[in-house]
């Protein structure tokens, strides 16, 4: 029996494959299961399952083969100690392997490079929007590396050194057989999570290093550059034109796929929006150019390439123009809505480089508005949907036109959190049972019941901010536009090609006809297209040229494509071409038919060409914003002002940030603040702010530095910015307090003690400050009644029952 043991211990390594095997085994079968017990369909489940038990075959294998000469390395000197820090290696790799298929379970599309594109915060907010954690939800990321070791202890004891060889022998012939003979096998549904990440991130770097600017060169110095006359205007012919310049409403629905539009497959929940067809300009088979929100703003709002991992990840911007700048140059009044943080996908960092008038997000709400119930972790992502158009009304009320309005809403969204939830649900299930007309069984709409009644949720109140607008003065002069940003994940997808399906609506009163195109284009065609328009119709600066990546709505009513479209599914990679009447995604080739539905083909011509085209989209991209060659700076109209460092203050920050978030950098900036370093401090303040410029902890931290140096100039200007933009933060008003008592300013100090009392700031160090400005202003009516209003909630307060004493 000894002997027999030290037989085995040789080939200890491949019993703890093969038990990391059966694990990745037990975990694809946990996928199946819990996608058929949420409702989601797989048409052939028995199939399924073996096709992923292949191909974690191979994942298994590659990963035991890399790992084998480490483990000699470290067995020539311990088998115990090889044999303990690969259990420990391999007990990561399954919980990897399952956070990965949980991941997957949550939004139905497997991580891959998106990951290098999101900071920790920005994935945190979005796993947290869209789980509720609890002890059961981490059970599995126990009970799967427990299940290993046991596995492994069971191998050990019962098998073999022969029949391990035999059982992986046996394996490897019949998945050879299979992956040979089946090629399907290799699509992305069936791959395995943990092989679908490493070669996403190894083609990511590849390509990377591929179009790395050094090695880029082009025979125009600006490619896209061209007269502004090479976009045609489109749109004239379906307007009344008016000699005022009109005003544009521009609406981003945060997950409209064209797939829940009008008579489509998962239709029957939006029925506003579905009655806006037969009135609007409609394009049917429109795309998203990107298949998360981080692309829309960019794509929509400029025509602009995607970057290294999104246009709005690039720091500083490329030069460039926009919808927004452009219109702000002929006198428009600007606006961005959203009901969360503007700064999330640095959304704030492109709106103000074109130099927007106006910006209302989660921090510019007030107390008026009630923002969406927080789940079980507290989160929210702000204020729904309903809310964010009652605040764009109320903000249109204080401009005059012409306006540029543009709305992004949010409840469409992970986790589906709306008000009156449950009277949505019920709207549901009366659509369920009373429409005849639904494609979708009862048991499918079950299944997703809290997206289709948030989808309810956000039409509706789409429908009464249009009612509420077509009651104003301006209605008759005023322009509609209503996309998607991409089609919501956690639906299952029917194709590839659906998940950047969107709808886009052109709608005004001032419109001769309706008319819908099945003509493809993409959120990259709508500026163009729109201040082709307004140039060529009305009184505005002419556009010698511009530099767009595409050439404008197509309004060709038969279906066909004049655009070559890449797409950004994901943060770091373009995996998808639209070319002509073809799909290429993953190295695969879909014909695409007028119904917009795709259907796999093999043509390896054709094939080849598609791809001489990718790679020409990706090198473009990246000369483009790598070089900022989109536009010389020139031609630019405005330019966001970042703060730019010497090589001292360049090296010092390379040297402090190190490894740490934003919000760790502060904590440091502020160290460096309280022990008289306030240079220093200010320095990374500036750091921070040129990526987040909404911080208003930092902004105030930076303001309380240059008071403290007695320079209240300009830290008077840092500190109304952090009001202008965040007012209800209070620490702002008390460091301005601050400033304006230390500088003798006494009735600015009052004011801006009043500004806070208005945006109900209560904070009692604010009304100590505010009755010693007015002692110090001789009005001790004012000074009493301030005190008075503190000792009514804290009648005892010391502090407070002295300062009345000093002013009595």
């Amino acid at each position: 029996m000894e002997s027999n043991q030290q037989l085995k211990k040789p080939f200890s390594y491949g019993f703890l494959c093969l038990s990391m095997l059966t694990v990745f085994w037990f975990i694809s079968l946990f996928e199946i299961v819990a996608k058929i017990s949420a409702g989601i369909e797989i048409t052939n489940p028995a199939i399924t399952l073996v096709y992923k038990l292949i191909n974690d075959f191979w994942t298994v294998l590659i990963v035991s083969l890399l790992g084998l000469p480490l483990y000699f390395a470290i067995n020539y000197k311990s088998n115990e100690w090889a044999d303990r820090i690969f259990k420990v290696i391999f007990t990561i790799i399954v919980i990897c392997q399952f956070g990965l298929t949980k991941y997957h379970l949550t939004t139905l599309v497997n991580l891959g490079a998106d990951f290098l594109g999101y900071s920790l915060e920005d994935m945190y907010t979005t796993v947290t929007a869209s789980e509720s954690f609890s002890i059961v939800y981490f059970v599995p990321f126990i009970l799967f590396p427990v299940l290993f070791w046991a596995i492994c202890k069971y191998y050990i004891k019962t098998l073999s050194s022969k029949k391990l060889y035999q059982i992986s022998g046996g394996l490897a012939i019949l998945c050879i057989l299979i992956k040979f003979f089946v090629s399907e096998i290799s699509e992305i549904g069936y791959q395995n999570k943990l092989a679908y990440f490493t070669n996403e991130i190894i083609r990511f770097q590849n390509d990377k290093n591929e179009f790395d600017a050094a090695n880029l060169t082009y025979k125009n110095e600006f490619p896209l550059l061209k007269p502004a006359s090479a976009t045609p205007d489109v749109l004239a012919p379906f307007f009344n034109i008016k000699e005022e310049k009109p005003n544009i409403v521009m609406i981003i629905v945060e997950g409209l796929g064209d797939e829940f539009i009008g008579k489509n497959a998962n239709r029957g929940f939006t029925p506003f929006l579905d009655s806006m067809i037969p009135k609007s300009l409609y394009w049917e088979n429109f795309v998203s150019n990107a298949g998360r929100t981080f692309g829309a703003l960019p794509s929509i709002l400029g025509s602009l390439p995607y970057g290294n991992k999104g246009f709005l990840e690039m720091n500083p911007l490329p030069a460039h123009s926009s919808l927004i700048s452009i219109l702000k140059s002929n006198g428009y009044n600007t606006a961005f809505y959203c009901g969360d943080e503007s700064s999330f996908d640095h959304r704030v960092n492109f709106l103000e480089y074109n130099n927007i008038d106006n910006i209302i997000d989660i921090n510019k709400f007030g107390a008026n508005y009630k923002m969406t119930q927080k789940n079980e972790e507290g989160f929210s992502w702000g204020y729904p949907d309903a809310e964010i158009f009652k605040k764009t009304l109320s903000e249109m009320d204080t401009k005059k036109g012409p306006r540029l309005d543009i709305i992004m809403t949010l409840s469409n969204h992970e986790p589906f959190e709306f008000p009156e939830k449950e009277a949505y649900l019920k709207k549901v299930d009366y659509i369920k049972n009373n429409n005849k007309s639904l494609a979708l069984s009862p048991s499918e709409i079950d299944t997703y019941k809290d997206i289709y009644a948030s989808l309810l949720y956000t039409d509706h109140s789409i429908q009464k901010f249009m009612e509420s607008y077509a009651k104003r003065p301006d209605y008759n002069n005023t322009i509609f536009v209503i996309t998607g940003d991409h089609r919501l994940i956690p639906i299952e997808q029917k194709d590839k090609l659906c998940r950047f399906h969107v709808p886009l609506y052109i709608y005004s009163p001032m419109l001769k006809k309706a008319q819908s195109f099945k003509s493809v284009s993409s959120h990259w065609d709508i500026t163009p297209s729109l201040l082709s328009f307004l140039t060529n119709n009305y009184k505005m600066n002419k556009l010698e040229k511009t530099a767009w990546m595409s050439s404008g709505l197509d309004t060709e009513i038969r279906f066909r494509n004049i655009h070559s479209i890449p797409i950004m599914q994901n943060k770091g990679v373009i995996d998808e071409l639209i070319y002509k009447e073809y799909l290429y995604s993953n190295g695969e080739l879909f014909k695409i038919d007028e119904n917009f539905e795709t259907k796999k083909i093999s043509d390896s011509e054709l094939l080849k060409t598609v791809e001489e085209n990718m790679h020409e989209a990706k090198k473009l991209n990246a000369y483009l914003t790598q070089k900022n060659k989109i536009i010389p700076k020139s031609l630019q109209i405005y330019s966001k002002s970042i703060y730019e460092f010497s090589k001292e203050e360049t090296a010092f920050i390379k040297k402090e940030i190190q490894g740490l978030s934003n919000d760790q950098i502060f904590f440091k900036a502020r160290d460096f603040a309280f022990n008289n370093q306030r240079k220093e401090a200010r320095t990374l303040c500036n750091y921070i702010l040129n990526d987040l410029p909404n911080y208003a902890d930092v902004r105030t931290l930076k303001g309380r530095t240059l008071a403290w140096d007695k320079d209240y100039k300009n830290a008077e200007k840092e500190l109304l910015e952090v009001v202008k933009r965040t007012p209800y933060y209070y620490d702002s008003y008390l460091a301005l307090m601050d400033i304006y008592w230390w500088s003798n300013q006494d009735n600015k100090g009052i004011e801006i003690a009043k500004k806070a009392l208005k945006n109900e700031i209560k904070n009692p160090e604010l009304g100590i400050k505010l009755a010693k400005a007015y002692k110090r202003t001789n009005n001790i009516a004012m000074a009493k009644k301030a005190v008075d209003s503190l000792l009514k909630n804290q009648p005892k307060n010391r502090d407070f029952l002295k300062l009345k004493n000093e002013i009595q």
